[in-house]
């Protein structure tokens, strides 16, 4: 069977076992979105690094508790007073280095963007190469960005998806660079489509733990 239709075949497979992607992805999969929920998916995706989603939905609730709830919000606090925004975001881990990393993104995209929706307009290739070049954003963080926060098809590997592409025997190679490519040349490329094949790729993979 070719991949093509082993890999819509696994979409199918995966969309029949779960139906729409909920918790989490309920906002991330959602379209269209307004800027703040943007915005709040961006700032998600840096906080979520090497930790679990619980502990970042804490730090986002202290984040809108103290009225943080934008990126300007963030580059503002962080002027003020960066040891709030720290002691804000503690429950998801690491709070000092991801505070660095949100608040450099934060001031990244108003110098040069002035606005998210000023960005989602911009070149992927060329979005995707300036995040890459800013501190504490991998390749992981930066698809997610792109992807649910901006739209920008573009699939997203993480570890859930290196499992079930070892679990199918669809690959042998796991780098992120080849699975990247293995999803993008064997499916439309479709924002929307990648959205909700990424979440439930991850809802299976922690069914599975």
């Amino acid at each position: 069977m070719k991949r093509t239709v082993r890999i819509k075949k696994l979409y199918k497979e995966l969309y029949t076992k779960h139906g729409r992607p909920t918790g989490q992805w309920r906002l991330w999969c959602k379209r269209p979105k307004t800027t703040r929920e943007r915005e709040e998916i961006i700032i998600g995706a840096v906080l979520t690094q090497r930790t679990n989603w619980n502990n970042v939905e804490m730090a986002i609730a202290r984040l809108k508790d103290a009225r943080v709830c934008s990126l300007d919000d963030i580059c503002y606090l962080g002027q003020k007073n960066r040891k709030k925004l720290v002691r804000l975001i503690k429950s998801s881990g690491f709070y000092r280095q991801k505070g660095g990393y949100l608040l450099g993104l934060a001031r990244f995209i108003r110098k040069n963007y002035g606005n998210i929706e000023k960005m989602r307009k911009t070149n992927l290739s060329r979005l995707r190469e300036e995040l890459l070049c800013l501190k504490g954003l991998g390749p992981e963080t930066t698809d997610s960005i792109l992807l649910y926060g901006l739209e920008k098809p573009i699939f997203v590997i993480d570890e859930y998806t290196r499992r079930l592409i070892k679990r199918y025997r669809l690959a042998e190679n796991l780098s992120y660079s080849f699975l990247q490519e293995l999803f993008e040349k064997n499916l439309p490329k479709d924002y929307r489509l990648y959205q909700d094949f990424h979440a439930l790729i991850v809802i299976e993979g922690k069914n599975l733990l």
